[in-house]
């Protein structure tokens, strides 16, 4: 079904349908070992080797607090202008699946280390348009364990703790999001800063950055508006899922509600699964209330307590976020709206790059061109992250500078470019080792007066008008001389024939 026939299906003269959406986002925080205990939390470990008595949730067992998950939290705290209160509590969530050894999840409830916050995401339907998420909390969370389940003639279930007790951080969201498009754009803004503070890699592959969705519709329709019940799907792996998921959910509660009518209040929430082969969600469990998890607070941990200075510290060490470079990049460096929405989206690695060849060549434009169309191609094509790009910063933009004062032309800055990226020399030494010499004014000025002498009759027809007269000449001048910069022996040659043209 095609955007707009679903648009028509959707909206009537006397119905219109609002879609409503709240998503909880859990992240995985980079610390090197567990929120409670010593464990490592690497991936990829085989399964149940990175456990100890406390993720496995053995009587007698006593939790330490991670700090460095305090920490992480402060940043995504300061970085999504949540507050931050001088006060944070651990409470026992309990609900009982195999993979939750202990039989509740340590969390946060009713005092959670951030609250009350907002993110800000272009529309994507108009690049100069921004709207607004409301954040009800970000709060700290120990991870569950991995289920794993065959199928077919090969029925298992199998636990995998290596994952229980991961540190994670949940970010919910006001219901403020209205399509699916504005909500893969919200995740895919959110990602981009988690990523540039370094609090996660938010790898979706690896479970690092995990999306349940709730949502309802209201309608209204004949003066009254219906809300359907709300539904949280869960097995959100990717950003592309999230936005096929709630199209997918938008029909089918909006056909439910043709079947029923307005008689939906003795429908329960419900909390449904979506899977990405068929494209379509099933229903899982009623959703549970918060009721539900018998909430108390942890007798093994102690309130968080957070200062002003530990705040100001960690504010401190924030570096820049995504708009900040997105403003840097246009203000200071003058680039196109495109060029720095390439470079920001690439990550802070990327942006970085460029600020430092460009720092180095004095030419924004120039650099931006450089990186977005040579580096980000090689990365690409190479499967690989700026961090090992064979080719430094300073390196680089000591080469944009020579083609910027014309030193070099781009096609010999080109040759230097690939030549630096299996060797490790300087760019001079580059062009020494590859017989690039720059070509002196006098020899150029010889060239100039040897091509006009051998060419009189394109000469004479660019003085009678036929500007395209002179191009053949410049391509003689790289033949008789390969370092010849074609820029420069043009604006020679036409110096020359404009004054002959007044002789």
């Amino acid at each position: 079904m095609t955007n707009q026939s679903k648009t028509n299906e959707l909206h009537s003269e006397d119905t219109r349908v609002e879609l409503i959406v709240g998503l909880e986002v859990h992240v995985q925080l980079a610390t090197i070992t567990k929120l409670f205990c010593g464990c490592p939390t690497t991936f990829g470990s085989p399964p149940n080797s990175q456990t100890c008595p406390i993720c496995e949730g053995l009587p007698g067992t006593l939790p330490v607090i991670n700090q460095h998950a305090i920490e992480l939290a402060i940043d995504v705290g300061l970085a999504l202008n949540l507050a931050i209160p001088s006060v944070c509590r651990w409470d026992r969530k309990h609900y009982f699946y195999p993979d939750l050894p202990k039989g509740y999840q340590t969390s946060q409830f009713d005092l959670p280390i951030t609250e009350d916050g907002y993110l800000d995401f272009v529309v994507p339907e108009d690049a100069n348009q921004t709207k607004r998420v409301r954040l009800l909390r970000a709060h700290l969370e120990e991870d569950a364990g991995k289920s794993q389940h065959g199928e077919g003639d090969n029925l298992y279930s199998q636990i995998d703790l290596n994952r229980t007790g991961t540190p994670l951080l949940e970010i919910v969201t006001q219901p403020d999001l209205r399509s699916s498009a504005d909500a893969k754009a919200f995740l895919t803004q959110l990602r981009l800063l988690l990523t540039y503070i370094g609090v996660s890699d938010c790898n979706m592959q690896e479970g690092s950055m995990r999306v349940d969705a709730n949502i309802n519709l209201h309608i209204h329709s004949g003066g009254q508006t219906v809300a359907t019940p709300i539904v949280e799907i869960k097995n959100l792996n990717s950003f592309r899922n999230v936005e096929r998921a709630l199209e997918y959910e938008q029909q089918r509660q909006l056909k439910h509600w043709k079947q029923t009518g307005t008689k939906l209040g003795d429908i329960p929430k419900q909390t449904r699964g979506w899977n990405p082969d068929t494209e379509v969600t099933s229903i899982q469990r009623e959703k549970e209330e918060a009721a539900d998890y018998r909430y108390f607070p942890c007798p093994d941990l102690p309130p968080v307590a957070i200062s002003k200075s530990q705040i100001d510290h960690r504010k401190a060490l924030l570096p820049k976020l995504p708009h900040q470079w997105r403003d840097h990049l246009l203000n200071h460096w003058k680039l196109s709206e495109y060029d720095a929405n390439v470079l920001v989206e690439q990550g802070r690695a990327v942006a970085e790059y460029f600020d430092n060849v460009a720092s180095v060549s004095k030419d924004g434009k120039r650099s931006a061109n450089w990186v977005t169309q040579e580096v980000l191609r090689l990365l690409n094509e190479n499967q690989q992250t700026i961090d090992t790009f064979t080719v430094p910063a300073a390196k680089l933009g000591q080469l944009v500078a020579q083609v910027a004062n014309h030193s070099l032309d781009h096609s010999r800055a080109r040759e230097v470019f690939t030549y630096l990226l299996e060797n490790d020399v300087e760019v001079d030494q580059a062009k020494a080792q590859l017989g690039i010499a720059a070509v002196s004014d006098g020899d150029l000025d010889a060239l100039v007066q040897q091509l006009i002498d051998t060419n009189a009759p394109a000469i004479q027809d660019f003085l009678g008008g036929k500007q395209q007269a002179l191009g053949p000449l410049i391509g003689q001048a790289k033949k008789v001389d390969p370092n010849v910069n074609p820029a420069r022996f043009r604006e020679k040659l036409l110096a020359k024939v404009e004054a002959m043209r007044q002789d």
